[in-house]
């Protein structure tokens, strides 16, 4: 597809192959009257382990498939530099993520409909469905029939899994079979993006089919360097692939899919952004738009590990006859500990008195690794004693955070700076999530299979010290997202409803980036569903008169 001008032309480019550009590839490019360029940076992403469930402890510091970034020294955490993954590759990070799906509470986008006309719970939810193959008990709110499938393995559950489910009953939390259909609180097993055993990412569910295409082009290898401007309009981007720079246009939009990190990073790498930021980096103006990298906003957690009477994962997965009895129960089944995820049991609860919307959401791992070497996460080499780890993630934080650029080179990382329990309220809910962790743990079903708290410790006991060690223990949950947010003011946001970036035709943002405020629990069904809403408005677009 090359123009007059000798330059390759498409209807659409998108940037990154991620858990939102891989769906609107896929959408853009079904009726098959577009044609559609996916660039992506990384590779195309068929490792096994990759497609293992349990193989996301090894891609965790893998960089062929990983940014593998690290925010700044951060002095809420006690200036520690965190670790952020995020996937580099075909399915962006639903290719390295724990494949935990949650859709988020109705109140999250009561939020996004306030400041985004067209996202809220019943704009949205409809969009679930529509993704969703669900293979669980039947519910009116469930999808059955979409390309991601999404399994119940509540079945599969191990039995310290099982006692920590009672144990939260026990505390007072009412059990929720399906916490993506009518009710999102309460406590239950976790549902994961796999088929028959195996990851169902972003790239599989969407792009992989839409790629036997004729109109749809992926490239991988592809690093975006700039979007191109001809009088205020986006027309195309210039990439480097194999040491070669190139450039492309675009008819109709250039959509940045590149997530919370990277997509606010090429914006200002083009000339849009923070207008002093930009000249300190020696990077033109093309139009100033303050907002971009501002709102950053993650979710940060902290494990409690208890070590056990009764054998946990870590007796099935820590001997070499383990792994080889997992593996070939694998191989031979796709069942087994080798295709769930990390954690099996969690919940979403109300600790503080409210608007009655969670403000808390629970892990349960029937498995620890606290002997992990720096820069591991060997989850099929986990602690030689039984354990399970207990742990929680403020829904709602408030404290934000910046991305802005450390220099001006594209292929540098962004300079990434958390700022994390920078708030009151954070800090309060920290201490308030150990004090309800040690209330499940104390209930009669998980008190009987507990020998003690390991970490922190009983002698870590009143709010000074929770919090304390809250700074020093606590880890992103790889949630970053809000970087890039919707709303209709451009002084307080970076795209309007429709995703289109205030004050540029022809431009948009569609990923984790525009959430306005950060969803109640993981962030991937969130981002999917982005994705689908930007396809939605697109071809809308095209149909009633072209680009924006």
């Amino acid at each position: 597809m090359f123009g007059a001008n000798g330059l390759q032309d498409f209807d659409y480019v998108i940037v990154g192959a991620g858990s939102a550009g891989s769906v609107i590839a896929a959408r853009l490019s079904e009726s098959g009257q577009h044609s559609v360029l996916v660039l992506e940076a990384g590779g195309a992403a068929r490792h096994p382990w990759i497609r293992i469930p349990i193989g996301y402890g090894k891609t965790f510091y893998d960089t062929r498939f990983n940014w593998a970034y690290t925010a700044d020294p951060d002095p809420g955490i006690m200036d520690r530099a965190m670790y952020w993954p995020r996937g580099k590759g075909l399915g962006g990070s639903s290719a390295i993520n724990a494949m935990v799906w949650v859709r988020g509470a109705p109140s999250d986008y009561a939020e996004w409909g306030q400041v985004a006309l067209g996202w809220d719970w019943p704009d949205v939810e409809p969009v679930f469905r529509r993704i969703e193959r669900w293979t669980g008990a039947a519910h009116p709110a469930r999808g059955v029939s979409g390309p991601l499938t999404v399994t119940d393995v509540s079945e599969h559950m191990h039995p310290l899994s099982r006692a920590y489910v009672q144990a939260a009953q026990e505390a007072g939390f009412a059990f929720n079979p399906d916490y993506n259909a009518e009710r999102f609180d309460g406590v239950g097993y976790y549902q994961i993006t796999t088929r028959n055993g195996m990851r169902a990412s972003a790239a599989g569910a969407y792009l992989r089919p839409a790629m036997r295409r004729g109109n749809l082009r992926v490239e991988t290898g592809a690093h975006v360097t700039r979007v191109l401007f001809e009088g205020g309009r986006a027309t195309g981007v210039t990439y480097r692939q194999n040491g070669q720079m190139h450039q492309v246009r675009a008819r109709s939009e250039v959509v940045l899919c590149g997530g919370a990190l990277n997509s606010p990073q090429l914006l200002m790498l083009s000339g849009i952004g923070d207008g002093a930021h930009l000249q300190e980096m020696g990077i033109d103006v093309v139009h100033p738009l303050a907002q971009v990298g501002r709102n950053l906003s993650d979710h940060l957690g902290i494990d409690h590990l208890y070590t056990a009477t009764r054998p946990s994962l870590n007796q099935e997965l820590r001997p070499v006859w383990g792994k080889l009895k997992a593996a070939l129960r694998y191989g031979l089944f796709r069942t087994g500990p080798l295709s769930m995820s990390l954690n099996h049991g969690g919940g979403f609860v109300q600790v503080h008195e409210g608007d009655g919307a969670p403000d808390l959401q629970l892990y349960f791992s029937p498995l620890s690794y606290s002997k992990a070497p720096s820069g591991t996460r060997p989850l099929m080499s986990p602690d030689p004693f039984p354990a399970f780890r207990l742990g929680f993630s403020p829904c709602k934080p408030t404290s934000r955070g910046v991305v802005s650029l450390r220099t001006p080179d594209p292929f540098d990382p962004p300079r990434m700076q958390p700022n994390y329990l920078s708030t009151e309220d954070d800090c309060a809910m920290m201490v308030a999530g150990s004090r309800l962790v040690r209330r499940i743990a104390e209930a009669p079903s998980l008190r009987a299979v507990t020998v003690a708290e390991k970490e922190p410790g009983s002698a870590c006991e009143s709010d000074a010290q929770l919090l304390d060690h809250a700074r020093r223990a606590c880890g992103t949950v790889f949630h970053q997202c809000g970087t890039c947010a919707m709303g209709r003011d451009p002084a307080r946001s970076v795209v309007d409803a429709r995703l289109r970036v205030h004050g540029v035709a022809g431009l948009r943002v569609a990923d984790a980036s525009v959430f306005p405020t950060i969803p109640s629990g993981n962030t991937n069904a969130p981002a999917m569903m982005v994705g689908e809403k930007a396809a939605d408005v697109l071809l809308e677009d095209a149909k009633h008169g072209g680009a924006s």
